[in-house]
């Protein structure tokens, strides 16, 4: 589950609202073990993902570093780099899965 999760600190351009909220859902998913919770606990599921995203983006903010800001585009090339040295290019993995 938390695979998806990617760091969202010191990046140009920062990161949005949307990503920080995605982060903050697979957080929750898996400290809870569950990555759709029942009818009874969704509200408490979703009021916990608003606060985590929350949280997490007044942690962004309040993060300092003398480091330049890194390219969006060239990490994800690399990740896709590392995947396929991994796990072989896209094409010829297991199963034909992208």
């Amino acid at each position: 589950m938390c695979r998806n999760i990617r760091t969202l600190y010191n990046f140009e351009p920062p990161a949005t609202d949307e990503e920080i909220r995605a982060a903050a859902l697979q957080y929750v998913r898996k400290i809870s073990g569950s990555a759709k919770p029942s009818a009874a606990n969704k509200e408490a599921f979703e009021r916990v993902v608003d606060e985590v995203a929350r949280v997490s983006s007044q942690l962004l903010d309040a993060l300092v570093t003398s480091a330049s800001p890194k390219d969006r585009q060239v990490e994800a090339a690399r990740a896709r780099a590392r995947a396929a040295q991994r796990f072989g290019p896209p094409g010829e993995r297991k199963g034909g899965q992208r």
